[in-house]
């Protein structure tokens, strides 16, 4: 049997800390702390359940993060 492989490291970051930032700065800073892709999204979207490690999603409602998590 193969070995399982070992998902690659991601900032050590929490994103609680964004909720409350406007989209845009939030956005920057992610990037700046070494989040590989950030993805914004209106509150409702249909999203797939995949988790992808280095990835930050945003829930962005008026401009402004309401909620934050990782994958």
């Amino acid at each position: 049997m193969a070995p399982i492989p070992t998902p690659p490291a991601q900032p050590q970051d929490n994103p609680d800390a964004y909720v409350g930032l406007g989209a845009e700065g939030a956005e920057r800073q992610a990037r700046e702390r070494g989040w590989s892709t950030v993805r914004s999204l209106p509150p409702g979207t249909m999203i797939t359940m995949e988790y992808l490690a280095g990835r930050l999603n945003f829930e962005v409602e008026d401009g402004v993060v309401k909620r934050c998590w990782k994958g």
